[in-house]
């Protein structure tokens, strides 16, 4: 099950926490996430699973900032959200798709426990401003039935700014 917009300002404070917090970015069964003011993008035109892919920050200016095509971008959201007992989902807006905007290209699954800002993978069709705050993406709540464990992943949890690829842990881990 879906949580209900009203649901998920019920839950707030309790298995849902969103700082900060906007009541006119509840929706009626998702809430609006906005976009942070920097982006990352890699250094190399080719990445390596193996290795720790360097990456540069770039600031949107007020005025905004140009997108260029076929060039990922990693951002974040401005809210830090909390999630207990729940699974929460992202999806980027309709408004932002119908641009030719990509927010998420294959993680918008979250884990119940997850805590931090979610990192937005960042792709467009054409060229494209975008502006910080822009509401970009909506987060969404599953029910979860069963035992479960909580995430507790070493790699993006906690987190406290955007998250670029750490799949390079993954082989160094699998190699001792």
């Amino acid at each position: 099950m879906i949580l209900s917009g009203k649901e998920i300002r019920r839950r707030l404070g309790q298995d849902i926490h969103i700082d900060p917090f906007n009541e006119d970015q509840v929706n009626p069964n998702s809430y609006n996430l906005s976009l942070h003011n920097e982006l990352l993008v890699y250094q190399e035109h080719e990445l390596d699973m193996k290795r720790n892919n360097l990456s540069r920050r770039i600031e949107i200016p007020e005025d905004g900032l140009l997108l260029e095509p076929n060039r990922l971008y990693l951002g974040r959201t401005r809210e830090y959200t909390e999630t207990r007992n729940l699974v929460p989902m992202l999806e980027g807006r309709s408004s932002i798709g119908r641009l030719g905007l990509f927010v998420h290209i294959t993680a918008g699954f979250g884990d119940v426990g997850f805590k931090g800002f979610w990192t937005l993978e960042i792709f467009c069709v054409q060229p494209i401003r975008i502006y910080a705050g822009v509401e970009i993406a909506q987060v969404f709540y599953h029910t979860i039935e069963g035992d479960y464990d909580t995430y507790r992943s070493g790699k993006y949890q906690n987190n406290h700014d955007i998250q670029h690829s750490m799949l390079y842990k993954d082989f160094e881990r699998k190699s001792r």
